[in-house]
């Protein structure tokens, strides 16, 4: 006897023996029940998800010996004959091939004769859309109002072509494409009982290469059996299908969580000499992070039955879940950026480096830093010209400064600047132009560290360029403190004292005194908060004591108080204060500003005024009255300084 293919031979003979398309189940088997039965049928969905078959055991159930019902027997001569293909009261015809109006015309003269055996005389036109418009507009007139014993069952993949008015005489039902666990268990219930060996992870790869497909997945099922000797083992299908393995991506997964670069390159090279499409593996690893995310967000919602369950959690922990979500994205991004790479493999390359540049332990303050680290200082070199330039990078900069120039000059790497002799005055003239006040020594702990010692005898010299100032008493100069400049709010770091840039000393760092103002706190770590930012700038203060801050957020921010965003946040607390810093975040409503509401509530007030300017100056008013100009309010913007 000829080997029968796995789909023909499985194909559904009953209601209760289809996967995944339940809603038009339900439906037919209660019209059946009810005896509520219409006259044409339109069955709409992607190739192999049930149509055909649908149709032909709705027409079982239309002239079972037994009745109509949705239970049809199998055992009559009317259900083996439609099994078997052979019922003379049922009608296949396929629309691609016939679609002329001479090929309907015949249908429907036969239409109006009796069936010959069954109860019901059964038309099913499989790709309904091929046919003509002179042949729908044939069948337009015996569709909507046919003989008693006709039933019009039509079947289309592309129902946007079918006219809407066929579409008006029919009750249309949508397959849905299958779920890559529904082919799976239904393919382990196959294997089952034909008595073939197979592993789980086989049947996922499977499940996911159908695309939804029942009929794809066991013609692919057929071939992997072939491939395997009789069995269906994960690599025997991977190697089948040209599938990523699992492993690579979760060493690919685990480099980026380490942020190890050369790991990361190591296991792309490997990837391209297996041979391994790059469309799939980015493909294979947003599966991959989808998962992580689902194990991160609603570990209930992984299916016990993951073969990889266990190394999904495990590296779910090592993970941040914001970090998830931005590799997923970038992901798929990625492999839409392929086709325009000057090959797969620089941009797969380029995928995982940007992955690994947003890494979080690549905060804006690391990536500022030039990429080429500063050569190591030959022993050869005197100790004073090392000294000098350390002495160098701390020298405040004037603010005519290039901010790239600043960088060189905090990194040390531009050449160091020679410091301008200093000059006494010889008038005491008021000057529009004065230097800022060198900053006074601060006394040293006795047990201070040579180096530390050395940092305070390097301390910044008066800057070369000196900063424009407006005349003030000199009384009032001599009694501004150190302190205050330190602390003074400064917003835009361009603007900020070089000193102030430059890691603080040790004991600048412990004498930090926090005096409560939140919002100011918040502006001075600036780009320091990284991805806790949105914590710091979203919550109110609510107490407050060196070494413990009570802070609050409302319940439309509660994601942020996570403990992730938590830890971020005490770090930068920590680096600004000196010392650990205990925080407790709580969600709840203060009525109280948050440094984002403030933020915002400045914006809108500049908002206002800029646009109140604009309606009130005369030039505007003129060309309006004269010219029937329009001020257009809602393009006014404050100018950012």
């Amino acid at each position: 006897m000829s080997y029968q293919v796995l789909a023909r031979k499985w194909r559904p003979k009953r209601f209760a023996d289809l996967v995944g398309q339940e809603h038009v189940v339900r439906a037919l088997s209660n019209a059946l029940k009810e005896q509520r039965l219409h006259h044409a049928y339109l069955l709409t969905g992607t190739r192999g998800v049930g149509k055909t078959t649908i149709a032909r055991i709705l027409a079982k159930s239309l002239n079972c010996e037994t009745g109509t019902t949705a239970e049809p027997c199998g055992e009559c001569q009317a259900c083996r004959q439609i099994d078997a293909g052979r019922f003379v009261d049922l009608l296949e015809i396929d629309a691609a091939s016939n679609t002329g109006i001479d090929n309907i015309r015949e249908v429907l003269e036969n239409a109006q004769y009796a069936p010959t055996m069954g109860r019901f005389k059964v038309y099913i036109i499989d790709e309904v859309h091929m046919l003509s418009k002179s042949a729908f507009n044939a069948m337009l007139k015996t569709l909507e109002e046919p003989p008693g014993h006709v039933k019009f069952i039509l079947a289309t993949t592309d129902p946007q072509k079918v006219p809407v008015t066929v579409l008006s005489r029919c009750l249309q039902f949508s397959l849905r494409n299958m779920t890559p666990q529904q082919v799976s268990t239904h393919l382990a219930h196959m294997l089952e009982v034909e008595g073939i060996p197979y592993e789980a992870p086989a049947l996922a790869l499977l499940g996911r290469a159908a695309s939804g497909s029942m009929r794809d997945a066991q013609s692919l099922l057929d071939q992997a059996i072939a491939y395997g000797l009789g069995e269906v083992r994960e690599d025997g299908v991977r190697a089948m299908l040209g599938a990523v393995d699992r492993r690579y991506l979760f060493s690919l997964l685990q480099a980026l969580a380490a942020s190890d670069g050369a790991a990361l390159m190591a296991e792309a090279d490997k990837l391209a000499e297996r041979g391994i499409s790059f469309d799939a593996t980015l493909s294979e690893l947003a599966v991959l992070l989808q998962q992580l995310a689902l194990a991160q967000t609603v570990p209930a919602a992984l299916a016990d039955d993951e073969p990889e369950r266990e190394a999904i959690f495990a590296l779910a922990d090592a993970i941040a879940p914001q970090d998830v979500q931005l590799y997923y994205q970038i992901a798929i991004h990625g492999r839409k950026d392929l086709a325009l790479a000057p090959d797969e493999h620089a941009g797969f390359n380029m995928t995982l480096l940007r992955m690994l540049a947003f890494h979080p332990a690549r905060a804006p303050a690391e990536n500022a830093a030039p990429a080429r680290a500063a050569a190591p200082q030959p022993a050869s070199r005197p100790a004073a010209a090392a000294a000098s330039v350390t002495a160098s990078a701390s020298v405040p900069v004037a603010r005519g400064v290039s901010p790239a120039a600043r960088a060189l000059q905090a990194a040390g790497l531009s050449s160091p600047a020679k410091p301008a002799p200093r000059q006494e005055p010889r008038e005491p003239a008021a000057p529009a132009v004065e230097p800022e006040p060198e900053p006074a020594p601060r006394p040293q702990p006795v047990a201070a560290a040579p180096a530390a010692q050395a940092k305070v005898e390097a301390r910044p010299q008066p800057p070369v360029a000196p900063v424009v100032v407006a005349p003030e008493p000199q009384d009032e100069a001599d009694e501004r403190d150190e302190e205050e400049i330190v602390d003074a709010p400064w917003s835009d770091d361009d603007a900020m004292p070089a000193y102030m840039q430059q890691p603080p000393l040790e004991d600048e760092v412990a004498s930090y005194r926090f005096d409560g103002d939140w919002q100011r706190l918040v502006a001075d770590l600036g780009a320091k908060l990284g991805a806790a930012r949105m914590l710091a700038h979203n919550a109110v203060l609510k107490s407050w004591s060196q070494s413990r801050l009570e802070l609050a957020v409302p319940e439309s921010f509660r994601h942020m108080s996570g403990r992730d965003y938590q830890d971020k946040l005490k770090a930068a607390l920590a680096d600004r204060f000196g010392h650990p810093v205990e925080l407790l975040v709580t969600v709840e409503e203060l009525g109280m500003e948050t440094p984002a509401m403030t933020d915002a509530r400045l914006r809108q007030e500049q908002l206002a005024v800029a646009r109140e300017c604009m309606q009130n100056d005369p030039v505007v008013q003129q060309m309006v009255r004269e010219f029937g100009a329009t001020l257009l309010i809602e393009t006014i913007q404050p100018v950012q300084e």
